[in-house]
């Protein structure tokens, strides 16, 4: 059962917001020099930062459409709407709304995470007290996780680590990205130190030592890749600068390991998702999750939309429908079908990722699903209306919580990490490990062409697999998409990897006729341009600091 251990404000901690200050202290409002009294006091803070993460307009629903297109799904509709589908089909212009709302609470979040890490420290005994340090930890780990969302979308952005106290504290320029990556790195030392250790009882809403390690990880990676540069060119460190970030990784999995708990979830992996939708908290995998905890009018405080949104279809309820019935479910999303036959029939992943079905009404029963033969109606599966717990408020809101730390995502970094040092055996190991786990048959030598060249998948003309080295690139690219699709991370690992581009055109041409016009991310998607996201336009009349100068190819 879940046990919210992260609730929704009555009133906002906080006077800070982004560049649009407040004229006037609201009712709620709290000076920070006499704020910081008590550990409660202190509590309230941090819950504050947790805040601003699970609302609709920002983990809720808007991240879904950051993250696609890639070659696992899209999203359905390519007609313009500047909001998600936008976003989707690389079609996003600078006045897009919900990149306007990612740009806001990512920087309140900093901002209440700056407000908080502040007050608490100057509070009486803060160097003696391991209640308020793992608060700090707590705080400095939301901070980091905020800033890396800032690098993969806008690259060099606005970033501080000191609180907004008045409008003229509003406007700052561009920090390097390099420079933002050092506080980051700061931030999550601080936290896999400070915060509790990984235990049956804590829950994962709460992050653990082991989230930090393992966000640490991929930011190392993310590092060592590629990134648009504000020159327009896709850059990444050079071969020195990169094999020191991947020691890094392999240091982070060492103390991780030695730090026990966590491993692979004991059922199988369609339990490990039926948990998240029915609100089974999971404390052995999920290192963190992103807490849902619909309340008030309307269950709309504090609720998200996954499994609805990005699930498969369900009809609203029909009107003789009791009181436990499953709500609507919109499904925004499609999966690319391709991928149902590029897994193994014994692999458990593919009946959880594809999703060959919808429920709809009717008069003589109550519910019932249909299998749908349009493969333009194939839905991501890994988060549905039928493993929730029946009943709803809201037809589409939902208290299904959003993990974007796992522990098999933590052991395919690690698997990278030794690749690209140069011990490739052991980075074999540690992807038969998660093959393992979803009954999908360990990777060799012998069995490398049947399982990883055409007509088992695609040949991919962009990864090099004449070496070892290459081989591996080649499984972990199919691996992480078999593993981790539609949880966030695919299109960033693409990017870094210096192929977005490339596979959205590779796939496009290789989809199923009936998606013509339909998946058209292949098209849409201009080099030098859309591996980063413009900055919102309002922002940039706002902010004198930014120079009038967007990121490149947005005008």
């Amino acid at each position: 059962m879940k046990k919210y251990k992260v609730i929704a404000l009555s009133a906002l901690i906080t006077a800070g917001v982004t560049s649009c200050e407040l004229t006037e202290k609201p009712t709620s409002y709290y000076e920070k020099d006499t704020y910081f009294q008590t550990l409660d006091q202190a509590k309230m803070s941090v819950i504050g930062i947790y805040d601003c993460l699970a609302i609709d307009k920002h983990y809720g629903q808007f991240e879904m459409a950051m993250p696609a297109s890639d070659d696992t799904y899209y999203i359905q509709g390519t007609g313009t709407d500047n909001t998600r589908r936008d976003i989707a089909h690389y079609m996003v212009r600078p006045t897009n709304t919900w990149i306007a709302s990612a740009w806001e609470y990512k920087y309140l979040g900093i901002d209440r995470a700056n407000f908080a890490i502040d007050g608490i420290e100057q509070m009486d005994g803060f160097e003696e007290n391991t209640s308020l340090k793992e608060l700090v930890a707590q705080a400095r780990f939301l901070r980091a996780f905020l800033a890396l969302d800032l690098i993969k979308y806008w690259g060099d952005a606005p970033f501080k680590t000191t609180y907004t106290a008045g409008y003229e504290e509003s406007f700052t320029g561009r920090v390097n990205r390099e420079e933002i990556y050092e506080y980051i790195i700061a931030d999550l030392n601080f936290a896999k130190e400070n915060l509790q250790k990984g235990n049956a009882s804590l829950s994962p809403e709460v992050p653990s030592q082991s989230a930090a390690h393992a966000l640490l990880m991929r930011v190392y990676l993310q590092r060592a890749g590629y990134s648009l540069q504000q020159d327009g060119n896709l850059t990444r460190p050079d071969d020195a600068k990169r094999k020191e970030y991947f020691n890094a990784v392999i240091t982070e999995w060492t103390a991780f390991r030695n730090k026990g708990y966590h491993d692979f979830y004991e059922g199988s992996f369609k339990q490990l998702f039926m948990g998240y939708s029915a609100g089974t908290l999971n404390s052995k995998e999920s290192l963190w999750e992103i807490a849902f905890n619909p309340t008030g009018a309307g269950y709309k405080d504090n609720s998200g939309t996954w499994a609805t949104y990005n699930g498969p279809a369900v009809e609203a309820p029909g009107k003789n429908a009791g009181a436990d019935a499953m709500g609507r479910a919109n499904a925004f999303f499609r999966v690319l079908p391709a991928w149902k036959d590029f897994f193994e029939p014994s692999d458990e992943r593919r009946d959880v990722m594809v999703c060959t079905y919808r429920y709809k009404w009717s008069a003589s029963e109550a519910k019932h699903y249909a299998e749908e033969n349009k493969v333009t109606d194939w839905y991501p599966g890994k988060w549905r209306r039928e493993w929730m717990p029946g009943g709803f408020v809201d037809p589409n809101n939902t208290g299904v919580n959003y993990c974007p730390l796992r522990y098999a995502d933590v052991v395919l970094m690690t698997a990278e990490a030794y690749n690209e040092t140069g011990n490739t055996p052991k980075a074999w190991e540690l992807l038969n490990m998660v093959r393992t786990r979803a009954k999908a048959t360990p990777i060799t030598d012998a069995n490398y062409s049947s399982l990883l060249k055409a007509p088992q998948v695609y040949d991919l003309p962009y990864i090099e697999d004449g070496d070892a080295a290459g081989k591996f690139r080649t499984a972990l690219y199919w691996e992480r998409g078999f593993e981790l699709a539609f949880e966030g991370q695919r299109k960033y690992d693409l990017l870094r990897w210096g192929i977005l581009g490339d596979a959205l055109k590779f796939f496009q041409t290789n989809m199923d006729t009936a998606l013509k016009g339909k998946y058209v991310a292949g098209d849409k998607f201009v080099k030098g341009k859309h591996e980063l996201f413009p900055i919102p336009l309002a922002e940039l009349q706002a902010n004198p600091a930014l120079n009038n100068q967007n990121n490149p190819g947005y005008e």
